[in-house]
């Protein structure tokens, strides 16, 4: 017999190889400057960028921001643009479980030895970049920039014929902003990283204006006044561009709840679309759908080309949205959902009461310590019969002493349990929802890391 390994062995020794070296490169990333720290400049990501051949000039983009809904858009208009026949590349934030959930290729996470021939193309160019920033008394770039890098040359070397890229914080200054989008999605802005961003919807929007270019068409949620007027303003500004609105231009036309999911009618900007079964819970949801059907028909047809109504169908069928109002178990039910502002808690309480009845909702709430902790836990009060806090393993979480002090304040104590460790946290909270019999539930909720973390308790890792 020959000692030579066979193909099934090759594969395995391999397939070990590129996880020992994704590790090494998660190392590396996770060593530099968080994402949250942005040290507000184009400027690094736009030399890494030249020095590459400007890999994010090769393809169309799609451009998302806003406050909330932003990566379940994005997955959206993704489904649409691939039920199309397009090769599409995606880039959204933050993940749920694994750092190449954050770069898709066809709606598929990158697969590793493309993430690590991204990572190797473009590694020298980035130290080039950090010791030429460092020189001139800047900085390195941060984990955030070295994933965009990443991501722009992954989809040129797919290559892809469409890219759906979200910022990670605000617009102007986002380290995605490198890109000259041919359709820029501004979904709902409210009040969040107000410490960065501005403390007044205006100011955040006016960051967040910043991703709209020259000879575009904007796609804009649903917005307040002072909003609108601020992304209207911007689209005068740049010139060539267009302006689109929910509930002028485009919206839901009709919606009604539904076996795992809701029905939902639309008036897109190019006709309307009758009868379609979305999967997802909630009217954000809805709102979600159709901020994303109107922008793959501006990117497709310039907004006055209908999409093929099976085609339509069949995206909105296969739409699924990881850890967004998402059952992770059922006996007792255990929903997950990463509502991190007051904003995003006001669509969750929304959707949790049209779409589920529980006869005792607990919720498990571990949020980040930066966050509007008291805002969240005031929306979500009324609609919780007790609530068990607890804290991810991310080092930004809040002390669950500290978030059971507010908690207690606006729940009251005896509607209060702190567990310091998540899993025995998730353990609690089944056990109190399971107290009075049957019908009980549990939502984990205040954070993208707690919902992820939970998700992976229950089992759930795939996105």
């Amino acid at each position: 017999m020959s000692g030579r390994p066979d193909a099934a062995q090759q594969d395995a020794a391999r397939t070990l190889e590129e996880m020992k070296r994704m590790r090494e490169i998660e190392e590396e990333i996770l060593a530099r400057a968080p994402e949250n720290d942005i040290g507000p400049s184009l400027e690094r990501i736009t030399a890494v960028m030249e020095l590459a051949g400007d890999p994010q000039r090769t393809y169309p983009t799609i451009h998302l921001t806003g406050t909330n809904g932003k990566t379940s858009t994005s997955r959206m208009i993704d489904a649409i643009l691939r039920e199309s026949g397009l090769s599409t590349g995606r880039f959204t934030s933050p993940h749920l479980h694994d750092i190449r959930e954050r770069i898709t290729l066809s709606g598929k996470p990158i697969p590793r030895e493309k993430f690590i021939a991204a990572y190797d193309e473009m590694a020298p160019l980035i130290e080039i970049v950090d010791a030429r920033s460092l020189e001139s008394g800047g900085r390195r770039m941060n984990f955030f920039e070295v994933l965009v890098a990443l991501a722009y040359a992954a989809f040129a070397d797919a290559p892809v014929d469409v890219a759906v890229v979200e910022v990670g914080l605000g617009g102007s200054w986002d380290a995605t902003n490198v890109i000259d989008a041919q359709v820029a999605v501004v979904t709902p802005v409210d009040l969040d990283h107000t410490h960065l961003l501005g403390d007044d919807v205006v100011s955040i929007a006016e960051e967040k204006s910043g991703i709209i270019k020259a000879d575009s068409v904007t796609v804009s949620g649903a917005q307040d006044e002072d909003v609108a007027r601020v992304l209207i303003d911007r689209v005068e500004e740049v010139g060539g561009s267009r302006i689109v609105f929910e509930g002028n231009d485009f919206g839901v036309v009709t919606r009604e709840v539904a076996l795992g999911g809701q029905q939902v009618g639309l008036r897109g900007l190019a006709g309307e679309y009758a009868d379609l079964f979305l999967p997802l819970h909630g009217a954000h949801q809805a709102s979600n759908l159709a901020t994303a059907v109107a922008a793959v028909e501006a990117f497709l047809g310039g907004g006055e080309q209908r999409i093929d109504a099976e085609v339509l169908a069949a995206a909105c069928a296969s739409m699924t949205s990881p850890g967004r109002l998402e059952v992770v178990r059922r006996s007792p039910t255990v929903l997950v959902d990463a509502a991190h502002n007051p904003h995003g808690a006001r669509s969750l309480v929304a959707a949790l009461d049209e779409a589920f009845t529980f006869t005792r909702l607990v919720g498990l709430v571990g949020i980040v310590a930066d966050k509007d902790a008291v805002g969240m836990l005031e929306v979500l009060e009324p609609a919780l019969d007790h609530v068990v806090i607890t804290r991810s393993s991310s080092p930004r979480a809040m002390a669950p002493d500290r978030l059971g002090v507010l908690a207690s304040e606006i729940f009251g104590e005896s509607r209060v349990t702190v567990v310091r460790d998540l899993p025995d946290a998730l353990e609690q909270a089944v056990t109190l929802a399971e107290a009075e019999g049957m019908g009980g539930g549990v939502i984990a909720t205040g954070s993208v890391i707690t919902a992820g973390e939970v998700r992976m308790l229950l089992g759930r890792t795939e996105v």
